[in-house]
């Protein structure tokens, strides 16, 4: 099923980041490239700790994705009951909003937490980069076995998704394809400090080879 068509919302978001890219080619300065880093990956593999510690070390902002989940789709993930594509799109297009609305309030980019567990997800995401050509799209992609994430998420307290959540995700991951140019896939089976660290370092590079 396809994602639903652009609202209001979007097409105002799309709008002001045109009229920025406008005002700074008017002037006769060169628009500054953004960058939105979505640190992506299954229950578990640690995006909020690796998300917040990069928004940190970066000085952007950070948007929590689960605190965007409609509470029908919160209420299915409790009962444990997987999401369907359907339940994602509004998902995945409010996120994808909300990091253009903090670029378009004059953030220099933005750090947001998203599983984007597939391919045709990460390509909702990335029409962010189709409305303005110096936003630049990026994903940093949590690699880690399913084991490691059942025994994270079965010590959680309180928190919504429980392992058979985990398991339903990796069933319909889709890790990403070589020809994905924008992820960076980094191995989380390691201490927090040395992910945390490989994450910025290779975040750092792409910016600036961006």
């Amino acid at each position: 099923m396809a994602p639903p068509p652009l609202n209001g919302q979007e097409a105002a978001a799309s709008a002001r980041a045109v009229q920025s890219n406008d005002m700074a080619h008017a002037s006769g300065q060169e628009p500054m490239q953004r960058h939105i880093w979505y640190v992506t990956g299954p229950a578990g593999c640690g995006k909020t700790t690796v998300a917040e510690y990069l928004a940190a070390a970066l000085s952007i902002p950070y948007v929590e994705g689960d605190s965007h989940h409609t509470p029908a789709n919160v209420e299915k993930m409790r009962t444990g009951i997987p999401l369907t594509d359907t339940d994602r799109w509004e998902w995945l297009i409010g996120l994808r909003n909300e990091s253009m609305r903090r670029i378009s309030d004059g953030a220099d980019g933005v750090v947001v937490t998203c599983s984007a567990l597939k391919r045709k997800y990460r390509d909702v995401l990335r029409v962010a980069s189709y409305w303005n050509s110096n936003v630049v799209t990026h994903f940093i992609f949590l690699n880690a076995p399913a084991e490691m994430l059942l025994q994270r998420v079965s010590r959680r307290q309180g928190h919504y998704m429980g392992p058979a959540m985990v398991q339903s995700q990796f069933d319909i991951l889709e890790r990403p394809a070589e020809d994905e140019y924008d992820v960076i896939s980094i191995d989380v089976s390691r201490s927090i400090s040395e992910v945390q660290a490989d994450a910025l370092t290779r975040v750092s590079d792409m910016m600036r080879r961006d």
